[in-house]
This record gives C-alpha cells, structure tokens and sequence, in this order.
C-alpha cells in the first residue's frame, strides 16, 4: 500500500505507515490535539477518526455530494463542518449503547449512520451465528425486507467453503480487511446473490469486517445502485467508522451481560430471601420445597440420606415418587440421572450429604437463575436439616439423661415419670422394653443413623414411646396403645427401616418385658441387654423374644445373679483351674460335645482331634468334676452351669476348641 492508504490494525486506523509510527513512538500532536503519551490523553480513535476526515477532505476525495447550501463556503468551514458531522454520527452511536437501546436498533443507526456520512444508498450489519458458521443480516437502512429475508434464507452468507462462502463478507470476515466490489454484476465471487442484487438494483458493495477485541464478529456491507470504485480513503473512513461500530457492539454487549447479571443477582438474591423467610414461617423443609416447586414450575422431592422423603411438593397435581439413589451422582454440585430423567442437587452439612433435592428435567433445560434457586434452596435446607438435628441432639441429650436416672438406684418413680411427661412421654401407663444394637461394632454415625431409623418407627405411635441411646444400645419404652403397633410389630419395623439406613450393617433386636410399673423398668433393661448380648452369641440379624431364649431366659430372669455366680463356681470351677494349669481345653471341649449331642465322633470333628483325645478328655472332665457323661441329670446340671456362665458373660464361646 502507498502512504496514503490506510490500513486496519487490531480495531485502530492509522492515516499512514510513516504516520502510524510515529504514534507509537508516542508525543506526536494532531490538530494540535496531544497524543497518547501527552498530558490530556483522549480516545485514539476519536483521534484517528478526526486525523482521516480531515486527510480524506483536504484530498478532496469526499465521494458523495456537498449539502445544498455550501456554494460559496470557504474550504475550511466545509472542512470542520464535516468532520463534526462524523463526529455527530459516531456519537450517536455511542448514545444509544449508553441508552441502552435495543441490539436490533443499535445495528438499525449503525447501517443508517453508515449511509448518512457516506452518502450510499443501502447498508447492512451481518453477524456471526453462535457456531461462527454463517452471517446474518441483524441490522439495515435501504435494504428492502425482501432483500434481507432471502439473503438469510436461502442464500445464507457462509464462513466455510462452498460457493456461498466466497462472496466479499465472507472473505472479509475471514481476512480482516475490506473487500470491494465495484460491479456486482462482473464478479464471479457475487454470483450467487448477482440475481437477487440485480432484481434491487443494486451494482457495487463493499463489505468491512466489524472487529471485538482483536476477532471478527461480522462485517458492515455498503451498497450503491451504480458502479462505483471504492478509493483508499474511501476504504479507510469505513474502515473508522466499522471499528467504531464495532466498539459499540462490544461495549452494548458489555453493558448488557453486566445488566443481565445484575439483574440475576438481585432475583438470585430474592429467591433466596424467599426460600429463608418460608422456613423461619414453616419451620420445615416441606415449606421450602413448596416454594421452590413454585419457583421452578415442577413438582420437587426431598429424600434424606436414607433414601426416605423428607418432603414432597406437586406441581399441577403432579408429585414425584421416590426411586432408588444410583450409584456415582456428585455430591458437591447438581446432577442428573439420565436413567430416570431427574435433576438432583446434594443438601450438604460439611462433608456430610444429608439429604437430596430431586426435580424431572435435564440440566440442560434449566436456566442460569433456576440452578441459582436450587442451589439456595439447599443451602436453606441444610441450614433447616442443622435446625432439625440440633433439635434432635437436644431432646435425646435429655432423654438420655431421664434414662440414666430411670436405671439409678436413687431416683424416684415420680420424678422421673414428671419429667418424662415434660418431654412428652406418659410413664405412668405399661411399657415393653425393646433394645437394639448392631451386630458388628459400629462407626458413631451407624449408631445414630440407627436411633433416627427408631425415632421415626416411633413417631407413628401415639403416645409417644420413649427412645434414647446407652452405649452402642438403642433403648425402648414402647407403650401400650388402641390406636399404634404393638411392640412385636414395631421391632419387625425397625428391623426393615434399619436395613434401608444401614445398608450391609444388620441388627438384633430384643423383645423383653411388659412393665406395668416405672419401677420394673430397671431390671426390664438389665434383663433385655443380657438377652440381646445372648441372640448375639448365637446369630445375628433377628428379633428375639425372652420365650426364644428357653432356659437362657430363665436364667436371665433370676434376681439375684450371685445364686448363678455360686452355682457356676461349684461346678465348673475344677475345670477351669486344669486348664489353666495344664494349658488344657477342658470346658471348650464339653461344650462342643454338648453342642453336638453328646456325639464322640462329630466333636473331634468340630475340634480337629482324633475320637480318642475327645475320649480322654471327657473320662478328665468325669474325674474332676464327678459326674458321667452317660448321666442325663449330670449333663443337664453342667448345662446349666454352661448356659449360666454365658447369660453372666464370663464364659468362651461354644466353637472355642
């Protein structure tokens, strides 16, 4: 290029090589204007803008006709004149991206403010498709809405290859720079649209790529209903005002998504204060998924970590049923299930999922504020799962102090009994002792997972039976009632609702006593523990009632445990001590065989011996303790004594060899 032409570079035009330069060097003054480096920095391509209308009109290139009136004028009124007209029309243009006007009318003024300053007779404002594959016509002034529909129709500008991506816009927004077309009707590249142009009597364009920080948006096309040779002031004054025009683009989109997230952070900031202000009025969960089921126009669910509901809320009749949790949803941020066609957001306490939001739909469909919603919604929902369990803590706190002193030796019936109906509990009417416990040893959370799956087995009866913890034990006071489930029914119950709590932990559960009286409760526990201790020994996963037991049950019913403790010392003490003297196995060995029917032969099975040593070792048994082994009554007297030994848990287990 000569050094009077001009040339686009990253959005800002330069009059001249030698020129531009000299900019960069910094301090050069134009118009006696001071330049980027100077004292009063100003817009450079206002500078820029100013520097080419004055070049462009002291050459005298100006292609379209002085305004009437102008005969006479002096060249140097003409001169400033024209460029405040350009001025004029740029500032516009930045009026209406500062008003906030509509994009389509943004793009409107720029066509039109194009054709007032240059005096064409038609323009356009194509942008890119959100896949940067195609240009459409978003904006015009003298392009009839004919033009533009067939245009964006079927003769779509494309940016890829093909004969609709080699036309003057394409290249332009490819290439970055103009592209002129003196006449349409001679160019191989229009042919496409030659028809089309013709029929409007259109005959020459030129398209100037509209640049955003550096990248093509879309092109700016200029028409004339005549052949026409574009010059390189010509071409560069488009090129300014094509930048300017794509300032405005920028600075519109700018202002808009700024709005746009103002705007949603206030409504994200309303829901939120919604969803609060419904759980402080409500004081549940269900409050706050009704809210939020309004909010999203779908019907919401709540489960807890159990998989159980928490709280359901329909939309138009509709409510969803709860399925089973699958396996690998994230439980820091929202989710879907494809299977099943859900969203799920976690409600979370710390690391600690405790329950989850679950509404139909794909991620997908939802909008930038409604996955705001969701997430404030659990985040209220955790902050009311806090309250709840804080609560809980509190009134179990309690319950367990009100147990311990129902279990003390000092405490009386009627204090005890006014302060269980303080929290509730009427003590005065027959309670069946229930105890519950893991088979294996639990983690802290597996304890209290499995008093929250009783707690809710017993909100179902009315009155209220009494749960609380002791140890790894969840004891309780279950009463009786016309309207509830028996005790039997409640420990099938909590049998099936811990295993949906628990997953692969089973449990044993222990059906003891009917107390008509708060002070049987006492021994009622004592006697419950012992026999969950025993079913224990014997198995897992079951429900054991005192009748199970047979003379275990008995046994566990004596009063006095120092009769048992005498009676288990006379008659097992000899073997004990051989045992330990002689390293032997003396007791493990008799208990084997009375487990295994008084059977020689499936004992030194059991024990990995040879029928022999099993023989000697019960001929020493008969010889310390004097008593036969063919004896139905001395085999039942050493039963007992076995059988007492482990209702005191002090005796080893029967498959101890």
């Amino acid at each position: 290029m000569s050094g009077s032409q001009y040339k686009n570079r990253g959005g800002f035009i330069a009059t001249s090589p030698r020129r531009e330069r000299s900019d960069r060097a910094g301090g050069r003054r134009c118009g006696g204007l001071p330049g980027p480096k100077g004292p009063a920095r100003i817009n450079v391509r206002w500078v820029t803008l100013v520097r080419t209308v004055h070049s462009h009109i002291v050459c005298g290139h100006r292609w379209g006709t002085p305004q009437p009136g102008w005969e006479g004028k002096s060249v140097l009124t003409f001169r400033g004149n024209e460029v405040r007209r350009w001025l004029a029309g740029v500032g516009a243009i930045a009026e209406a991206v500062a008003a906030q006007r509509p994009l389509s009318e943004l793009l409107d003024l720029i066509a039109r403010t194009a054709c007032e300053l240059t005096g064409y007779e038609g323009a356009g404002v194509l942008l890119a498709d959100d896949v940067r594959e195609r240009l459409i016509i978003r904006g015009s002034h003298g392009l009839t809405p004919g033009y533009v529909e067939r245009v964006n129709g079927g003769l779509t500008i494309e940016l890829g290859s093909g004969p609709l991506a080699d036309g003057p816009s394409s290249r332009a927004f490819r290439q970055a720079e103009p592209v002129p077309i003196a006449d349409i009707r001679g160019d191989r590249t229009f042919e496409p649209w030659s028809k089309l142009a013709t029929d409007h009597e259109w005959r020459a364009i030129v398209a100037v790529p509209l640049m955003v920080a550096g990248e093509p948006v879309g092109t700016l096309n200029c028409y004339r209903n005549q052949v026409h040779e574009f010059g390189d002031d010509e071409l560069a004054l488009l090129a300014t005002l094509a930048s300017q025009a794509g300032t405005a683009l920028q600075s519109a989109r700018l202002i808009r998504s700024l709005t746009e997230q103002s705007d949603m952070l206030e409504q994200a900031e309303d829901i939120h204060r919604e969803l609060t202000a419904v759980a402080l009025r409500s004081g549940d969960i269900q409050g706050v998924t009704e809210a939020l089921a309004g909010l999203l126009a779908r019907p919401v669910l709540v489960t807890d970590d159990a998989g159980a509901v928490a709280a359901n809320a329909h939309f138009e009749g509709v409510l969803l049923d709860p399925e089973k949790e699958p396996v690998g949803l994230s439980t820091e941020w929202i989710d879907e299930d494809a299977a099943s066609g859900r969203i799920t957001v976690p409600v979370r306490l710390g690391r600690e999922t405790v329950a989850r939001l679950w509404l139909p739909g794909r991620l997908a469909d939802l909008t930038e504020l409604q996955r705001r919603a969701l997430e404030h919604a659990a985040v209220v929902c955790a902050l009311e799962a806090l309250r709840t369990r804080t609560a809980i803590d509190v009134e179990w706190r309690l319950r367990g102090d009100l147990l311990t002193d129902l279990l003390s030796e000092t405490s009386s019936a009627a204090s005890v009994t006014a302060r269980a109906a303080a929290l509730g509990h009427d003590l005065a009417r027959p309670h069946t002792v229930m105890l519950a416990a893991p088979d294996v040893p639990a983690a802290a959370n597996r304890s209290r997972l499995l008093l929250g799956a009783t707690q809710t087995v017993a909100d179902r009866c009315e009155p209220r039976p009494l749960v609380t913890s002791w140890g790894e034990h969840v004891i309780v006071l279950w009463p009786d009632t016309r309207t509830g489930i028996a005790a039997a029914d409640a420990a099938r119950e909590l049998r099936s609702a811990s295993r949906r709590t628990l997953g692969s932990t089973t449990i044993t559960v222990t059906v003891g006593h009917r107390c008509e009286e708060v002070d049987a409760v006492r021994s009622a526990v004592r006697t419950a523990r012992g026999a969950l201790e025993l079913a224990r020994l014997h198995g897992s996963d079951r429900i054991v009632t005192l009748p199970d037991l047979g003379v275990y049950g008995l046994l566990l019913q004596l009063n006095d445990p120092r009769e048992l403790v005498r009676f288990i010392e006379h008659t097992l003490r000899p073997l004990r001590e051989y045992d330990e003297r002689k390293k032997a196995t003396l007791v493990a060995t008799l208990r084997v065989f009375l487990d295994q029917r008084m059977n020689v032969a499936r004992t030194a099975g059991a024990l990995f011996v040879h029928p022999n040593t099993v023989a000697l070792r019960l001929k020493r048994v008969e010889e310390l303790i004097d008593i036969s082994v063919q004896q139905p009554e001395d085999l039942l007297r050493v039963k007992v004594a076995l059988m007492a030994e482990d209702v005191l848990g002090t005796g080893t287990p029967s498959n101890s060899a």
